[in-house]
Formats: C-alpha cells, sequence, structure tokens
C-alpha cells in the first residue's frame, strides 16, 4: 500500500507516524486510505510502540461565565471553545472538557457535546480507550435527573459520537479501563440506593456485559487499576451516607471475581479523585494529603514519566491552584494556567495519544 506517492510504504507509514496528534483531524481529510490508518486501532499501537504517543491530562472543568451579552462560542479566548450558554439549572457552573499537554505546555478546551451545547452532564466521568475519550452518566445539566448517555470523543476526526446507554442510571461510580475496557461500579441509583453492581464496556464492539457484583453497597467510590486488578475503592451503604469504608474490592480479570481488601483507605475520607498508587506498585495514597496548599477539593491525574498533575485549594472559596508532582511524595510546582483555565476540577483522566 502506499500511502505517500513516490515513497515505500514503510517510509510512509514513518512519515504519517510522526504526525502530532493535533494534525490527525487535518491529515485525515486528505484522503480515505489516511483517514482509515489514522482511525484504527492498530495505528495506535503502533504509534504507542513507537514511542510516539505521550500522556495529556483531560479535566471535566467549570467554565468561566458566559457575559450576558454574549452569543457564545467566543467568549473565552484564543483556544476556546466555550458552550453557547453560561450556566446549568438554578445558576449552577456549566463544565467542559479541558485537556493539558505538559509536553507542550497548552491549553484547550473540546467542543461541547452536541446533545448538550451549554455544557456537558454534570458529575459525568470521563476514562481514556485508546486513544478515545469516553464521557458517560452524570445529570442532565438542565433538569438534573439522572441519565445513561455515553458519548465517544475522537480526536482524529475531532468529533463526538454516541455510543450504547449506560444499563442503568447510575452516579457518583468508580470507573476505570483495563485491557481496552471500561469497567464501572458502585455509585447510587435514581433514587439515592446505593448500587453494589459492575459492567464492563467494550468500546470497539459498543457492548456492555454485567460482571459479578460487589460484596456490598459502595456510594461515592472511587476506581482505578492496579496491574491487572480493576479496584473499587471505599464508599458506603445506604444506611451509612457519609461514612466511608476503610475497605477496597478489586476485580480480578482471570477470575472473574472480586477480592476485598481491608484497611486500604482511611476510614472517613472521601476517595473521589485523590486515590493515587504507592511507590510499591500496591498500596493507596491520598493526593489530599500532600500539601495543604492542595487539601480541599482535590484532583490528580498522571502526565507519564512519573508526573501527576494535581489541583485542589486550602480552603473553599479559595484560587484553585494546579500543580505538577514528580512521584507521590514530591514538591508541588505551581504552574500558571490561562486564566480561562482556571476553574474548578471535578474529576477527568490521563490519555495517552
Amino acid at each position: 500500500m502506499e500511502f505517500i506517492p513516490g515513497l515505500p510504504e514503510d517510509i510512509g507509514l514513518e512519515c504519517l507516524t510522526r504526525l502530532d496528534y493535533k494534525a490527525h483531524g487535518v491529515a485525515s481529510q486528505v484522503c480515505h486510505t489516511w483517514r482509515n490508518l489514522l482511525k484504527s486501532r492498530e495505528f495506535y499501537v503502533h504509534r504507542k510502540q513507537a514511542g510516539m504517543t505521550h500522556h495529556v491530562g483531560c479535566l471535566i472543568q467549570s467554565l468561566p461565565p458566559v457575559p450576558a451579552n454574549s452569543e457564545g462560542g467566543g467568549g473565552g479566548g484564543e483556544g476556546v471553545k466555550q458552550p453557547a450558554g453560561g450556566g446549568g439549572a438554578a445558576g449552577a457552573p456549566s463544565y467542559g472538557i479541558t485537556v493539558y499537554d505538559s509536553a507542550s505546555g497548552e491549553w484547550e478546551r473540546l467542543d461541547p457535546v452536541p446533545k448538550y451545547p451549554d455544557g456537558i452532564p454534570l458529575f459525568s466521568q470521563i476514562v481514556s480507550v485508546e486513544g478515545k475519550l469516553v464521557l458517560m452518566g452524570g445529570w442532565n445539566p438542565t433538569s438534573w435527573n439522572p441519565i445513561t448517555d455515553l458519548f465517544i470523543y475522537d480526536f482524529t476526526t475531532q468529533r463526538w459520537k454516541q455510543g450504547r446507554e449506560l444499563p442503568s442510571k447510575r452516579s457518583f461510580f468508580a470507573s476505570a479501563v483495563l485491557d481496552g475496557k471500561v469497567f464501572i461500579a458502585g455509585g447510587h441509583d435514581e433514587s439515592k440506593n446505593a448500587l453494589k453492581t459492575a459492567w464492563a464496556y467494550d468500546l470497539r464492539n459498543d457492548e456492555w456485559s454485567e460482571l459479578a457484583q460487589l460484596s456490598e453497597e459502595r456510594d461515592e467510590c472511587e476506581g482505578i487499576v492496579i496491574g491487572n486488578e480493576f479496584w473499587v475503592v471505599s464508599g458506603y451503604g445506604t444506611e451509612h451516607q457519609g461514612r466511608f469504608e476503610a475497605s477496597a474490592e478489586c476485580y480480578q480479570l482471570g477470575t472473574g471475581e472480586w477480592r476485598r481488601v481491608e484497611e486500604a483507605w482511611t476510614v472517613g475520607k472521601c476517595p473521589r479523585a485523590c486515590v493515587g498508587v504507592g511507590k510499591d506498585g500496591k498500596s493507596l495514597i491520598n493526593f489530599s494529603e500532600l500539601d495543604s496548599l492542595v487539601g480541599v477539593g482535590t484532583y490528580a491525574v498522571e502526565l507519564g514519566n512519573r508526573t501527576n498533575l494535581v489541583t485542589g485549594v486550602t480552603y473553599l472559596g479559595a484560587p484553585q491552584g494546579f500543580f505538577l508532582v514528580e512521584g507521590q511524595n514530591g514538591k508541588l510546582v505551581k504552574i500558571d494556567v490561562p486564566e480561562e483555565f482556571t476553574g474548578f476540577v471535578q474529576s477527568g483522566c490521563s490519555l495517552e495519544i
């Protein structure tokens, strides 16, 4: 196959492999051959094996208010794609997805999901699978009703598409990606009943599969991958609102069963968005305990090479701080962030692209 006229196939492939991911959108419009190649899982794996991918942080972040006389689409400055509206129901803030590239120091905001032009669903969650973003669940930003929507963002086409809906409405659940599949567990339903059900989503086939249930209900739990296990950390049952457990449960791919781990987390501490893996690669750490500068509203995401982006505040109402941290116990290094990207970070994920 000739990717570039006049060049051998391997040389043409090497040229396309070296393209920065931000150029893939334009390159995919050159011809069907390039488009099919750039969108393929095989090309993503090839770039990864060739060392041409790197990690970026994808953040669900509150958006700056749109001026009353603005119609949206340009209020945030260069590189910022604003939703049409300036807030959700009852004046609640709107949220968008911010991408931070530590290699270039650039910040940008993805286009809104077409179904929700005024901001993505509240409390929705994102994970990354083979260079794509998966946005799922949350609350309708206008009605605040729980939803089952799932959307996929392709960085090659720079467009959203809708995937198969979640099997049921759930909020504040654990999620993570393992072996190319999205795993979710726990959270609560539309009646605020804590859940112990778990599912796996196959992005390639756009299918959900039910897993064995957790041993107990776990609302407001957090998901993380350690080795080849999907960990569901802490949470609480319907009758124990806000009383976070010290235990965790680990789903093992080989057996399809859950393993309970006692004293994995600090009892009474909310695990949402602040769980990390310790130096030993087995234990859990709490990024909110790293420094008082990020002690409240903490969020951490890995950026590769043992570097983490950590955000948070000293106290409620304080300006949001953004820091890079090398390792789990390293020193916080404050980074400059454009004003339009200083909003509260609710959650996010690491994306290798």
